[in-house]
């Protein structure tokens, strides 16, 4: 394994960089004041995202997350796969190309400031996973309708999956049904946590349901499209996040799906095949929230540093002090853990496939946000009661990484798959 940084990774690292100091990090202060603005619609995206998104364009920093070749696994269900009837002859998407390996330590740098470097690079989740997903499994027409504007940033997408009604935990529980009607679908059911669904630029929404509740349990769930402005389809209320609305990434909604009708040609792949659309839309994103998330620790000791280096106590700054030099040095020894993970993962995805690092994405997914935490946790203590408070960063960056050891699958579930697999391996050489 070579983690060695190509020269298109280090051309891209440099102008990133660049942007961050002199464009994002001095655009924070203007977020927060245009956030906090009593005249703007509260679900409206900040006009200074809108700025960095044109800068970004011009700078060529722009779907960076996005390779023009997705990763082809043998699942006769996409469109592109050569046994499909409908394969194409695909041109590039529109994505920057890179590799995993390429894209991680781009991702980690926008981590540094997550509520305004992803959305300017249009490398924003949801967005990027269902862009991903059209790219892979969406048919010319479907691709053409929603994911171009999506690359253009012109719209905004939703993932709809988790349900308040049942453990969304394990995806079969799903409720919400898709039901054939003629040349339609009907689709009825309650989903909410649906990450942009209060953006007004939101305009579509990529629905998990079952089409057949007697097939086996992971044939029954398929994907449909279904467009925001769709009679039945009814955002009914922003979800809060520890108490955040999260309305500069335009929210967590929950939405209600009554009878609404769709053209058949709205499902995604074929019928049956949603649980792994799912899984190959799901694998990416827990790397790219884990690169993202790497930024934010390194974010979080920076501010750790320079707040202990200010500070006096008992006669010398907080630095001095044994047990912050502690935290410090652990701080360090857990990111450069994590980022060898993080880049081992994003190797073995460009090497042999989504599927082959598989128990590796379950492994960053498990100990990336957990570590986060810790070390976010000891900036708060660091800042006192700054570190609770709007005047620091910490308070929400905590909040926001906490969620990911709910989001894409909870930390228990990815435990209790990654076991079996080792358990499996064992019994296998047992016998």
């Amino acid at each position: 394994m070579d983690f060695a940084y190509d020269a298109r990774t280090e051309e891209l690292r440099e102008r990133l960089l660049a942007f961050m100091d002199r464009h994002v990090y001095p655009a924070e202060a203007v977020l927060e004041a245009e956030l906090a603005d009593p005249a703007r619609p509260v679900w409206d995206v900040p006009p200074i995202v809108a700025e960095l998104q044109a800068e970004a364009r011009k700078q060529g920093l722009w779907n960076l997350f996005l390779p023009d070749h997705p990763d082809h696994t043998d699942h006769p269900d996409r469109p592109d796969h050569p046994d499909h009837p409908d394969h194409p002859d695909r041109p590039g998407q529109g994505g920057a190309g890179l590799t995993n390996l390429q894209y991680a330590p781009l991702a980690e740098i926008t981590g540094r400031s997550p509520q305004l470097a992803p959305p300017a690079l249009n490398c924003a989740a949801p967005d990027t996973g269902n862009m991903e997903l059209l790219a892979q499994f969406g048919s010319a027409e479907q691709r053409e309708r929603w994911l171009r504007p999506l690359l253009d940033a012109e719209i905004r997408s939703a993932f709809a999956m988790t349900e308040p009604d049942v453990a969304s935990s394990d995806a079969t529980n799903i409720a919400t049904r898709i039901e054939r009607d003629g040349d339609e679908y009907v689709v009825t059911g309650r989903k909410w946590y649906i990450t942009g669904a209060m953006n007004p630029r939101c305009r579509i929404f990529i629905v998990m349901g079952k089409t057949d509740p007697g097939a086996e349990p992971h044939r029954q769930q398929s994907m449909i499209l279904v467009p925001r402005d769709t009679p039945g389809v009814t955002v009914r209320r922003g979800m809060k996040v520890f108490g955040y609305d999260d309305a500069d990434h335009g929210g967590h909604a929950e939405v209600h799906f009554d009878g609404v009708r769709v053209p058949a040609g709205h499902l995604i792949g074929a019928e049956g095949s949603g649980f792994a659309i799912a899984q190959a839309r799901l694998g990416p994103g827990r790397i790219h929230h884990c690169m993202r998330a790497i930024g934010i620790a390194e974010r979080a000791v920076e501010l750790m540093c320079r707040r202990t280096l200010d500070r006096v106590a008992f006669g010398r700054p907080l630095a001095e002090q044994g047990v912050v030099q502690d935290w410090i040095a652990e701080s360090r020894v857990r990111i450069e853990q994590l980022r060898l993970l993080v880049l081992k993962t994003a190797w073995l995805m460009d090497t042999v496939g989504n599927r082959g690092a598989h128990a590796e994405i379950q492994a960053i997914k498990i100990a990336t946000p957990r570590t986060v935490e810790w070390i976010l946790d000891k900036a708060v203590q660091a800042h006192g009661a700054a570190g609770v408070s709007q005047d620091t960063p910490l308070a929400q960056l905590w909040a926001g990484n906490r969620t990911l050891r709910l989001a894409d699958g909870p930390d228990e579930v990815h435990k209790r798959s990654l076991a079996r697999r080792e358990l499996k391996r064992h019994r296998a050489a047992d016998r």
